[in-house]
């Protein structure tokens, strides 16, 4: 049975965290965590992204490259299988959003470099939901740093992730992608929205002898 790469993947605030926990315990995965927090730049981006945005994706982009090599290290080259919550895909669709003409031909070079042999996921889950949702959940965590969230910016993410998850399945017809519509769904507080989510998922799950 082959070792498996699970990415979950979707806006701010949709769940990505959440359901990649559920299913590191439920199957006994390894979990990767991206570092958010820990970025100084990301509260001023918030209040000024055209300022901050080339700090902030910087920052990120290193950050999980470093990331993705230590579990290349430490897990799937010795067979044991990994869930994470983004797939480093996601560099490119805040980047195009938010960096200018002048600095995004210079980013998406430093990416095509970094992740031109990082591993493929071999299953990425997308959470996708509406706007109101997507606020609503970013109001009930709330975080201090999310409070200046601009509702414009968020749609255009939504929009953004939606036409990227296309263009990817175009591009990546090999890469199984599950998607989830999180409007009707709420795994986080109603168990059997979670059973339903995990079994959509178990037919993709093929571990060495860790689950199943």
């Amino acid at each position: 049975m082959k070792t498996v790469f699970i990415t979950v993947e979707g806006p701010i605030g949709i769940g990505k965290t959440s359901l990649s926990q559920a299913i590191s315990k439920h199957y006994h995965l390894e979990l990767l965590q991206e570092i958010v927090y820990e970025n100084p730049f990301l509260g001023k981006f918030y209040e000024n992204i055209a300022e901050w945005s080339f700090q902030t994706e910087m920052f990120f982009l290193c950050n999980r490259y470093k990331q993705l090599q230590d579990i290349t290290d430490l897990y799937l080259a010795n067979g044991r299988s990994v869930v994470s919550d983004y797939n480093i895909f996601k560099n490119t669709i805040f980047a195009t959003r938010t960096l200018s003409e002048q600095n995004l031909p210079k980013y998406l070079q430093i990416y095509d470099i970094l992740t031109q042999d990082q591993p493929q996921a071999s299953l990425v889950i997308y959470l996708k939901a509406s706007l109101s949702t997507v606020m609503s959940r970013i109001a009930m965590r709330d975080r201090d740093i999310e409070r200046n969230m601009d509702p414009q910016y968020m749609e255009r993410l939504i929009a953004d992730y939606d036409e990227f998850m296309k263009q990817f399945q175009l591009r990546h017809p090999e890469v199984p992608v599950l998607t989830f519509d999180c409007d009707n769904l709420d795994y986080v507080h109603r168990a059997e929205d979670l059973d339903y989510v995990l079994q959509k998922i178990e037919p993709y799950i093929h571990t060495s002898g860790q689950v199943l």
